[in-house]
């Protein structure tokens, strides 16, 4: 090639040399402002929000639930709410709360709040019905310490379940519902302390009570029904706290905390229930013996009847 072929070709080549340079820093300008676009708009939000945080626990306890443990759950649920707030304060949602399910969850076991409360009512007569029969396993054959332990574990399952006992006798709005299992259950505990005040009074189950009958049955339920409200509303702490240390029973010597104030009142009401019952139930044998209870007085010399009139406190 001659000297002014080349200095033709010089020019062309640089330019073309220049050409592909300025199109890659084009490309090159384009890449960064890309590059710039996709990562700028984070940094000037700055950090990305943290993901909320995995929940467990709670598929855990509800699966646990579908198998089995809800219905046991929604119960204890209502009971420690009975307890605390009494049947005004119980609220369907709350216990779903506390179960940790949602507040439908209930209705697939109960239906509704009335069918959950009568739930709980019935299991609580059964209770009741299982501690009056442990009563008289406990009384063995005497008829008066059969009735006395069963007052003592009538008030000792008030203690131990209050939201159960202050629902059980309690029906309408705010209480259970009226059906077959609850008046079955009802009936059962209930004949558990008609039998007795029978075999006291010695009325054969053939024969109706009559009426004197039934008030000494109604007397002797009464005291016990009584006595475990006016404990549970705390109105026997004060006496016994005016009366001294030496009036509280050895079981309650150095009961400290929410157990040993449980167990010195239980302690408590045994000492002073457990004679009254006594009273009462021995006045009823004397009633009986006199014939103000029976159809006719016992015959004389019959062991273990007290002879003579009645006392005040059996009429």
């Amino acid at each position: 090639m001659s000297a002014r072929t080349k200095a033709a070709t010089a020019p062309t080549a640089t330019a073309a040399t220049k050409a592909t340079k300025a199109t890659k820093a084009v490309k090159s300008m384009k890449a960064g402002k890309l590059a710039k676009t996709a990562s700028g708009p984070s940094r000037r939000r700055g950090p990305a929000p943290a993901a909320p945080p995995r929940r467990e626990a709670e598929p855990a306890r509800r699966e646990a639930y579908h198998h089995g443990a809800l219905r046991e759950a929604l119960i204890e649920a209502t009971e420690a709410l009975l307890a605390e707030r009494g049947a005004e304060g119980f609220s369907l949602r709350e216990v779903a709360r506390r179960s940790g399910v949602s507040p439908a969850a209930p209705a697939h076991h109960f239906g509704d709040a009335e069918g959950l409360l009568t739930a709980v009512a019935t299991l609580a007569f059964d209770g009741l019905a299982a501690a009056l029969h442990a009563g008289n396993e406990r009384g063995g054959s005497d008829p008066v310490a059969r009735l006395r332990e069963q007052g003592l574990g009538y008030v000792g399952f008030a203690l131990r379940y209050p939201g159960r006992f202050g629902l059980m006798f309690r029906t309408g709005p705010g209480g259970a519902r009226r059906d077959e299992g609850l008046e079955r259950s009802a009936r059962a505990a209930f004949s558990v302390l008609e039998e007795g005040v029978r075999l006291l009074l010695r009325v054969p189950p053939s024969l109706p009570l009559s009426p004197p009958q039934w008030q000494a049955l109604l007397a002797t339920w009464s005291v016990v029904h009584g006595f475990a409200h006016l404990a549970l509303a705390g109105q026997f702490d004060k006496p016994f706290e005016q009366a001294g240390e030496g009036a509280l029973p050895p079981e309650c010597s150095g009961a400290t905390g929410a157990a040993g104030a449980r167990r010195g009142r239980e302690a408590l009401l045994h000492e002073v229930l457990a004679p009254l019952l006594d009273q009462q139930l021995r006045g009823l044998l004397q009633a009986r013996a006199a014939g103000h209870v029976s159809g006719a007085p016992d015959a004389p010399g019959t062991p273990g009847m007290p002879r003579g009139p009645a006392t005040s406190g059996s009429r």
